[in-house]
């Protein structure tokens, strides 16, 4: 039986405004592994904004680049394509998500700066795990909360019968799931997946609550999950997203992750946030 409400949810998923073009048509040529800079340079040519960004976050303390990077080229060149494809997604997505989010009582900035973190922290974890490629974490870790973005008008008008549920202990994404139908996890899946993002990238945000649901393990999935995780528990995390699950042992046992560690990089990721998120910050 379908929920009510998720009718409505899925009607506000369909009119979510899509990624700007250039950022579409980015995403697309950087999939395909005979892109050559010269074809990146000329559609980022066409959007001067967008451009930008990109060199203002090329030159992040975060990136650890000792020249300035004054060129298209010389970002491709020094930080490499997949890199590249993140600060453009990042430019693209970050003036929705640094708007306040109603329903999880979310003040401009908050929901950015949590991706932010989580993003950081990712890589963090990653950089110790030899079957993950670093480049492939951070647009997953930077999108996952992305269903935010719909839902939480949604969770606004259900706010105290969600509440109620989590007052029982019941974490928050199951509340969601259980009032409104869906959950923020899931509705972000939906949203990418009408961006045309790719599956590794969906899989992770539909799961990145939830690590041991899916048939096949995925260390992408564990690793968003446990930098989310960490972020819930160092003053990163957005508000109103319930209390830390508790810590999944067969994520732990698939990474290989001595938890020890975890203070190490909480430590950390405060001052990366604080590099990284000056370049976020787009005028």
């Amino acid at each position: 039986m379908t929920h009510p409400k998720l009718k409505k949810i899925m009607a506000k998923v369909k009119t979510l405004p899509s990624m700007p073009a250039t950022g579409a048509k980015m995403l697309t040529m950087l999939e395909d592994p005979d892109t050559s800079i010269d074809e990146i340079e000329e559609v980022l040519r066409q959007d001067p904004g967008l451009t930008g960004n990109v060199l203002k976050l090329s030159n992040s303390v975060y990136f650890g680049i000792p020249s300035k990077v004054a060129s298209v080229r010389q970002a491709v060149l020094l930080l490499g394509l997949k890199r590249l494809m993140q600060l453009v997604i990042a430019s693209c997505v970050s003036a929705a998500m640094d708007k306040p989010i109603p329903g999880y009582d979310l003040p401009p900035g908050n929901l950015w700066k949590h991706s932010i973190a989580v993003s950081i922290a990712a890589e963090a974890l990653a950089r110790d795990q030899k079957n993950i490629d670093v480049d492939d974490i951070f647009t997953p870790a930077l999108l996952h909360d992305i269903g935010k973005l719909v839902l939480g008008h949604f969770v606004q008008d259900e706010l105290q019968t969600i509440e109620d549920i989590t007052a029982k202990g019941v974490p928050y994404v199951v509340a969601e799931n259980m009032v409104l139908g869906t959950d923020h996890a899931e509705i972000g899946a939906k949203i990418l997946t009408q961006w045309a993002f790719p599956p590794s990238v969906i899989e992770a945000v539909r799961w990145h609550h939830d690590p041991d649901f899916p048939e096949k393990p995925s260390m992408v999935v564990d690793v968003v999950y446990l930098a989310n995780l960490l972020c819930q528990t160092n003053g990163t995390s957005a508000q109103n997203d319930g209390q830390a699950a508790e810590l999944s042992p067969a994520v732990i046992d698939r990474l290989g992750i001595d938890i020890h560690g975890f203070e190490e990089i909480t430590a950390k990721v405060a001052q990366w946030v604080d590099e990284l998120a000056d370049a976020l910050t787009f005028s």
